[in-house]
């Protein structure tokens, strides 16, 4: 049995210039976010600690309320509403289940505090549980369940209010890699099922990259990149969303030469390097720019092997650090001053001919794969 919840266009979330202060304005968490969440949809909102994402989300649930700024729901200002009210439901991090009650008592918990009949708020439990799969689990307490199966009473706590948002403050933190990835699945199949907003903060790249149709990046209270997870993974607009999402090589330089929707740029090493570019951006002589390139794109050549072949760019360098990874072989690079110039090579392909630490290599990718980074 699968139980569809459907909130009708009413789970739509925006936030309009929402500024969250603490301290009489000393300290500010959140600086003038503006952010639109369709309804039905799955939103990470993602950063480091101490980003403001946590933030967001005790507002949108009404734990706190913004200094300024407004939260709509389904288009009504919700500031100043309680959650229950708002029709928002929250899964923390710790679970938070009553150790004393079984599965179907801590699933069915808010149905009694409302005074719904005990039938009735059985009846629900049940649905709940078999969205869940949790039917077998009905008389377990939470102390005879593993990680998973007490996470997936959590969210089915939350989700049988029928709230029309569901907001998840990382979830998954505290369970081991296996288990993590088997629950990002369960997540996303329970939140096509349920048909509702999903909110989920989270400092885990991967997590929302596998799950969110919306990912928001964030720094220092601020929004630094909207967007579908594939865009903003391979199209990220700075060097920080580039380096926090991971996968990116960035280099900088000052354009030499100009060409149609080719340009030059030379960086560290004044090497020239070849950069394509949207003719709809100008880029002007001298202009220091920077472009992303996937680890994943790069190519390792050896100079005694003749030049870089046409379509290419690269940069010498000196490889100083080698891991193998299983499938892929992850080379660290000297080409850039700050961070390492990181290559994924094919496992198979790096061992049939293998490379050393202090070897000098060009580190090639097609111009096309690189991307410009220029913010709107």
């Amino acid at each position: 049995m699968t139980m569809q919840t459907t909130s009708s266009g009413r789970g739509a979330i925006e936030l309009a210039g929402v500024v969250k202060s603490y301290d009489g304005g000393e300290t500010t968490a959140v600086d003038g976010i503006n952010l639109k969440i369709p309804d039905g949809a799955y939103c990470c909102v993602l950063g480091p600690s101490g980003c403001g994402k946590s933030t967001i989300l005790r507002m949108i649930a009404g734990h706190e309320d913004p200094t300024h700024g407004e939260i709509l729901i389904g288009g009504e200002n919700v500031v100043g509403l309680p959650p229950v009210k708002r029709r928002t439901a929250m899964m923390f991090q710790s679970y938070a289940l009553f150790p004393h009650l079984n599965v179907r008592d801590n699933i069915a918990y808010a149905l009694r505090v409302r005074g719904m009949s005990r039938s009735e708020r059985y009846r629900r439990a049940e649905e709940m549980m078999a969205t869940v799969q949790l039917g077998e689990f009905a008389e377990r307490l939470p102390g005879q369940l593993s990680g998973g199966q007490q996470q997936r009473v959590a969210l089915a706590r939350a989700a049988i209010t029928e709230p029309r948002v569901l907001l998840l403050d990382e979830p998954l933190s505290a369970l081991d890699e296996h288990l993590r990835i088997q629950m990002r699945t369960e997540l996303a199949t329970m939140q096509k099922n349920l048909g509702i907003t999903f909110v989920h903060v989270t400092h885990t790249q991967m997590e929302a990259i596998a799950l969110a149709d919306l990912v928001v990046v964030m720094e220092r209270g601020k929004i630094k990149q909207a967007g579908p997870a594939r865009e903003v993974y391979i199209a990220p607009r700075d060097r920080y969303v580039a380096e926090f999402m991971g996968g990116q090589n960035v280099l900088r330089g000052k354009v030499r030469t100009i060409n149609g929707v080719r340009a030059t740029m030379v960086g560290r090493g004044e090497e020239p390097i070849e950069v394509a570019f949207d003719g709809r951006h100008r880029l002007e002589k001298d202009e220091t720019i920077e472009i992303a390139v996937r680890r994943d794109d790069i190519e390792l050549l050896r100079p005694e092997k003749g030049k870089v072949p046409a379509g290419k760019a690269a940069v010498s360098s000196r490889i100083v650090g080698i891991e193998y990874q299983g499938n892929f072989v992850k080379v660290m690079l000297d080409a850039t001053d700050d961070v390492a110039f990181i290559a994924f090579v094919p496992e198979r392909r790096f061992f049939q001919d293998p490379m050393k630490v202090g070897e000098v290599v060009y580190a090639a990718w097609d111009v096309e794969h690189a991307h410009l980074m220029i913010e709107p």
